[in-house]
């Protein structure tokens, strides 16, 4: 009897992993994943202090972070067209792997897209902060506002009302900072519209030299 329920208890286990690790290779963006975590592996020496910089397109197609930042090794691990709730998937395979010091998250953009409520993704967000800090602590964590684009303009004032949970969440939470994007892009109430490319949502050139301005203040400097 012993050893039944021995054996019983070992495959209820491999079933479980096994049904887990099958759940997770059927997720959206799984694919896109693991070709990120492929070509992040070529470039990420463990040895150095390692910032990461995740989460929709914005990120994936920035392509010259790591020209930005020279006096930092950064980590690129941004998968197009995902929600917050996406990255809360894949936590470690876009983040925790690398044990980074600081880490970038921009997400909301497509989910105030799809017509999630700013109270929902808020609620993801606390959720992916909440892994994060209790896995790793020390780690600075840096939440970027949604940025305002031409094709969404229609939505600006859902992305305001969540970019002011998205300060006040992080303004409530310890070793987390807000960094604002939003108002840079525009020219008082107006937006800058030679900032994007033809699809009117994602950035130029120009675009990235904003963003570029805002965040690197807070690149290597913590609280």
């Amino acid at each position: 009897m012993k050893f039944r329920m021995k054996s019983l208890l070992i495959a209820t286990l491999f079933l479980f992993a096994f049904s887990s690790a099958m759940g997770q290779e059927s997720l959206p963006f799984s694919g896109e994943v693991k070709e990120v975590q492929e070509n992040t592996r070529k470039v990420w020496d463990s040895s150095k202090n390692t910032i990461v910089f995740t989460g929709s397109s914005s990120i994936r197609m920035w392509r010259d972070l790591q020209e930005r930042f020279p006096e930092s090794h950064i980590l690129n691990t941004g998968f197009g067209g995902s929600q917050s709730s996406d990255l809360e998937h894949f936590l470690d395979e876009l983040i925790l792997d690398y044990n980074p010091s600081q880490v970038f998250i921009y997400e909301g953009d497509n989910d105030i897209s799809a017509k999630k409520s700013p109270r929902a993704i808020i609620g993801t967000m606390e959720d992916i902060l909440g892994v994060l800090q209790t896995r790793r602590p020390e780690m600075d964590i840096v939440l970027i506002s949604a940025k305002p684009s031409i094709s969404r303009w229609h939505l600006k004032r859902k992305y305001m009302r969540f970019n002011k949970r998205l300060r006040k969440l992080a303004a409530q939470t310890p070793g987390v900072r807000f960094a604002d994007v939003w108002n840079v892009m525009l020219n008082k109430r107006k937006l800058k519209r030679d900032l994007f490319i033809e699809d009117g949502l994602h950035m130029n050139v120009k675009g990235y030299d904003l963003w570029h301005q805002v965040l690197k203040n807070y690149v290597n400097h913590t609280l």
